[in-house]
């Protein structure tokens, strides 16, 4: 197991900050620092490096040793997810997961494949509310904006920002299963309480993933970000 840690990264942690953490899964996470970033860091980490500039190149490394860490806890080996041709994490056989970083923190999340078909992470930072009402018809149907009714500004932009998340991690599961894109209009958040929240598929995927297909998600609120879930279980 490789020894060396980098400056631009915080310990790895291994608290799992969702609400309901899925069974038989390992998340870990770190923050990470661009400023940090040093030009060895890939290199010594034995990670092969990205392009890009400083704040890619460390969100990526800071993911990719969190992953490997994951992974060592779930399965006993520590490798680390190659970048598919659709810069997808290639997993090991056997084991699914979800890469995501934002707003300066990164974690994964790994399962075996017996229990989990997919799993979809994703943090964002919270959105401003200039920001979210000026974005809301982009990421919210006509019908989830008739959900917005009554509630104050401050409200509508978190409602806002929990569906934007939600809706990428709806992406982040089902795209390993479908390889089809698709977009903030395709599906929409039918309840949202104070943890969790029900989404519903508005397009055909494939013969397994058509219209109306429903999953859960969860969330949490931390530090000015957005943590949601999306995980689809094995049959």
């Amino acid at each position: 197991m490789n020894a060396y840690h980098p400056a631009c990264c915080s310990p790895l942690d291994d608290h799992d900050p969702l609400p309901r953490p899925l069974p038989g899964t390992r998340l870990i996470s770190t923050r990470f620092d661009p400023a940090r970033l040093a030009a060895d860091d890939f290199a010594r980490c034995e990670i092969a490096p990205v392009r890009g500039v400083a704040k890619r190149q460390s969100e990526y490394l800071a993911g990719r040793l969190c992953a490997r860490e994951a992974l060592r806890r779930l399965t006993g080996v520590a490798c680390v997810p190659a970048v598919g041709a659709d810069r997808a994490p290639q997993w090991p056989g056997g084991v699914t997961g979800s890469i995501t970083h934002g707003d300066g923190w990164a974690a994964a999340l790994v399962g075996h494949a017996r229990q989990w078909r997919a799993i979809g992470l994703d943090v964002e930072q919270q959105l401003p509310v200039e920001r979210a009402l000026r974005l809301q018809g982009e990421i919210l149907t006509p019908a989830e904006l008739e959900h917005l009714d009554g509630l104050d500004d401050a409200a509508r932009a978190q409602r806002i920002g929990l569906s934007f998340s939600l809706k990428e991690s709806l992406f982040k599961a089902l795209y390993p299963l479908t390889l089809t894109r698709f977009y903030f209009q395709d599906a929409e958040v039918l309840d949202l309480d104070q943890d969790g929240a029900r989404l519903r598929l508005l397009l055909d995927l494939n013969a397994d993933w058509r219209a109306g297909a429903e999953l859960d998600g969860q969330f949490v609120l931390f530090e000015g970000k957005v943590l949601s879930l999306v995980a689809v279980p094995a049959l």
